[in-house]
């Protein structure tokens, strides 16, 4: 007989949703969309991404970046070269801005976090975390 706890997602989504909740008001104090946090985390992970790549990487359409591009160029936050190898290309890298302004922001909404996670443990927090790693990690497109 199954168990009877609700369905993963019945319980993710609402978590998500919570989570998105208090990440909101950080992203608005530090007046970055939600997308453009989620390009300054991608490009933590190499120095440099064509808009391409950096499109698969944080699972957005390359067209629809654009403009959130453009927003965080324009706020100083990444640069946009042209590809000495393919001048039709782009390749997309933070500023030293950029990276100060995601570490402030990582920071604020992990802080934020802490409201969701209250109900639990300091040792069912670790075990959360640990466990949501595997499984992100899990489920990531390769690319």
């Amino acid at each position: 007989m199954p168990d009877r706890r609700p369905d993963l997602a019945a319980m993710i989504v609402p978590l998500g949703r919570a989570l998105m909740a208090a990440e909101q008001p950080v992203l608005d104090r530090h007046g970055i969309s939600m997308w453009g946090y989620a390009v300054l985390l991608g490009l933590g992970a190499e120095p440099v991404y064509t808009q391409s790549a950096l499109a698969r990487q944080i699972g957005a359409d390359k067209t629809r970046i654009i403009p959130v591009l453009d927003e965080l160029q324009r706020q100083g936050l990444i640069r946009r070269d042209s590809d000495p190898a393919d001048r039709r290309v782009n390749l997309v890298a933070l500023t030293d801005a950029g990276r100060a302004t995601r570490d402030r922001v990582q920071g604020d909404i992990q802080r934020a976090e802490e409201s969701v996670l209250a109900p639990l443990t300091a040792a069912d927090r670790t075990a959360l975390i640990r466990a949501l790693r595997v499984l992100y990690e899990a489920t990531r497109d390769p690319g």
